[in-house]
């Protein structure tokens, strides 16, 4: 049986507005981010998708988005390995800090995680949560460090050529057969009807 999978970014926080560096750390949404969630939600009862499971970083980040994508209609599950990159001490300093990508094992010298780790965790999770799930359509809500790798996990699978800018509530779809990831769509909505209050 395939299985799709929507794996999707949250909006827009406070620390995305305030250019800081944020992974294990976790800020509010903002109006934009509730915004954000508003259309991506839009997106799928536009296009008729349906879930039949959902899960969500443990971050509060990720929960309000998907909270807001399913209107609060859809039980989830909080799961912790689908959490963003943990950037030990460089967590909530200012993005200028960061190095030049790719991070590689940067981050482990400040208590933090290598991208191998992220991409070994983020594949990990998803495999065995899409394994365990009985229906067709899961969505996941996570972020973009930890998206994109796991993506690239997948790479020889991909039927697109890149992934492009991993933007706030931007989704990833993938069909899952015999435990292979598929990447078939990246999704992102427009924002330009927003105004700021």
């Amino acid at each position: 049986m395939t299985k799709t999978l929507y794996l999707m970014r949250h909006g827009q926080t406070l620390f995305n507005k305030r250019h800081r560096i944020q992974g294990w750390c976790d800020a509010p949404l903002t109006d934009l981010g509730v915004y954000q969630a508003q259309v991506a939600g839009y997106y799928f009862k536009n296009a008729g998708i349906t879930f039949d499971a959902a899960y969500s970083s443990t971050s509060e980040r990720a929960c309000d988005t998907l909270e807001i994508v399913t209107n609060c209609s859809l039980p989830y599950q909080r799961v912790k390995g689908l959490k963003e990159w943990n950037f030990g001490t460089f967590e909530g300093e200012s993005e200028d800090l960061n190095p030049p990508l790719p991070y590689k094992d940067f981050f482990v010298t400040y208590g933090g995680e290598s991208q191998e780790q992220v991409q070994a965790r983020m594949a990990a999770t998803i495999l065995q949560l899409m394994q365990e799930t009985d229906g067709q359509s899961v969505l996941m809500v996570s972020h973009g460090a930890a998206m994109a790798n796991f993506a690239r996990a997948w790479k020889k699978n991909w039927r697109l050529e890149s992934l492009g800018h991993m933007t706030n509530c931007g989704i990833l779809k993938f069909s899952f057969e015999d435990d292979q990831f598929y990447l078939e769509e990246v999704i992102n909505h427009d924002f330009s009807n927003w105004e700021e209050k």
